[in-house]
């Protein structure tokens, strides 16, 4: 049930334009300061997350792994998105923490 509110979450801030996604997209959004949140594919090869995590790091945005991303905003071949608005992220950080309390 967690998980619903998770993907429903993602869709609207997809719906809303709030996100980026896609390498390209996604990479910009962090590199131009605009990005407040990145979710990965929790499924990415080791090298994409480590990629993503140093710029991540370097641009001093979280970064959350989750599963089926792409499926989640109807790009199911994106693996990467970044959330652009500080609300929305905020959102979804809660909808992630509420899946962790009740998931163990």
């Amino acid at each position: 049930m967690e998980q619903t509110r998770l993907f429903n979450s993602l869709g609207l801030c997809r719906r809303a334009g709030k996100c980026q996604s896609g390498d390209f997209a996604a990479s910009r959004a962090v590199e131009s300061g605009k990005a407040k949140l990145m979710l990965l594919e929790q499924a990415a090869a080791e090298a994409t997350k480590d990629r993503y995590a140093a710029l991540c790091t370097r641009h001093s945005v979280p970064l959350v792994l989750v599963p089926e991303v792409g499926k989640a905003i109807g790009k199911p071949s994106h693996i990467v998105m970044a959330v652009t608005d500080a609300g929305f992220a905020r959102m979804i950080q809660d909808a992630l923490a509420s899946q962790t309390q009740v998931g163990g």
